[in-house]
């Protein structure tokens, strides 16, 4: 049950997190989005610790096919909220409720990382990277949690449990001539089930499934791309010799 009242709180609080960009500077994510394991890890986690509070109304099941995964595989494994491989990614909790206990919706996650890019910052693979990878414990808090991206923020850490509880370390520096501390490190106070280094990974995932899934078609695009300007690279040659021909025996 107390599982099930931080997802609800994080659900709702996400909307207001996603929606803030001050904080620190932005960690630089990785996103490989032409990695199929990665993507499906991704996906995993994105089905498992998301989507229980969290939409991806313009998503359906069956795209993820596109990323490697057969159509049983899907149904074996992520098909938590339907039994239908071609109905988009619902969340579990119903919308109504939410919005009568919470007063409010929780956001739909399909385009998340490209709406939160931000032109001083960077793209918004990063904000949700740093995001998720700064949270600490904070008993002043309500729900216990903070983050340093997103400092007084409403929503507990929804990876808790892989990353485990830490701490952050600050560091006194003088800043035109008053002292300012500012973060240095992080002390990792209780295990996660997952290492740092093996968190930091997982998230990355996370974060490339979720800049996939903005753009499934990104890939696509680009690689039809690439071959259009080659071919029209080649056309240019073609046509000025053609041009070269067609007029040298006109003066």
């Amino acid at each position: 049950m107390k599982k099930i009242i931080l997802s609800l709180l994080a659900a709702v609080s996400f909307s207001s997190a996603f929606a803030a960009s001050e904080g620190i500077a932005w960690d630089k994510a990785n996103p490989k989005t032409n990695d199929m394991a990665a993507l499906q890890n991704g996906a995993k986690i994105f089905v498992n610790y998301c989507l229980s509070c969290h939409s991806a109304a313009y998503m359906r099941y069956n795209r993820l096919k596109d990323i490697g995964l057969t159509e049983q595989q899907i149904k074996d494994n992520l098909l938590f909220t339907t039994d239908k491989v071609g109905e988009t990614m619902k969340a579990a909790i119903d919308p109504k409720q939410a919005k009568e206990w919470f007063g409010g919706v929780p956001p739909d996650l399909t385009v998340i990382a490209r709406s939160r890019a931000d032109m001083s910052k960077g793209p918004g693979a990063d904000y949700l990277y740093t995001l998720l990878r700064t949270y600490y414990r904070d008993e002043t808090k309500a729900t216990g949690w903070n983050n340093k991206a997103y400092p007084n923020i409403g929503m507990p850490n929804p990876l808790w449990e892989l990353q485990g509880e830490r701490e952050p370390i600050y560091q006194t520096i003088k800043s035109h001539g008053q002292e300012e501390q500012v973060l240095a490190g992080w002390k990792q106070v209780k295990p996660g089930l997952l290492t740092p280094l093996q968190y930091d990974q997982a998230v990355n995932d996370l974060v490339s499934y979720l800049q996939w899934m903005g753009e499934p078609a990104q890939n696509q695009r680009v690689r039809i791309g690439v071959w259009v300007l080659i071919f029209l690279s080649i056309f240019t040659i073609i046509a000025w010799r053609l041009n070269a021909a067609f007029w040298k025996d006109i003066k």
